[in-house]
């Protein structure tokens, strides 16, 4: 599987539908949680940009961006093809 990281906050309800969903998936994840260590945040920015939301999902060199980008990946079936590193269906 590829390598995946999530930036997260506590209380984020899209954090943890992000982190659900990767579960489901079997995909091992790191999370990145800014409470706990406030570079986080500023790796995240950097990575995502400024003023970027949370979570902040990346999946190997690809920013997914947040959750709603991660469940549209789902549906549209190139989520898996992602997480194992394979080419997504066009």
């Amino acid at each position: 599987m590829t390598a995946i990281e999530i930036y997260t906050r506590p209380g984020c309800g899209y954090c943890t539908a992000a982190k659900s969903l990767l579960t489901r998936k079997n995909a091992a994840f790191t999370e990145r949680n800014v409470a706990a260590d406030p570079a986080y945040r500023e790796q995240m920015y950097d990575r995502a940009g400024h003023g970027s939301t949370f979570p902040q999902i990346f999946i190997g060199i690809t920013h997914v961006g947040g959750c709603d980008e991660l469940y549209a990946l789902d549906r549209a079936g190139k989520l898996d093809a992602l997480l194992t590193g394979e080419k997504a269906p066009s």
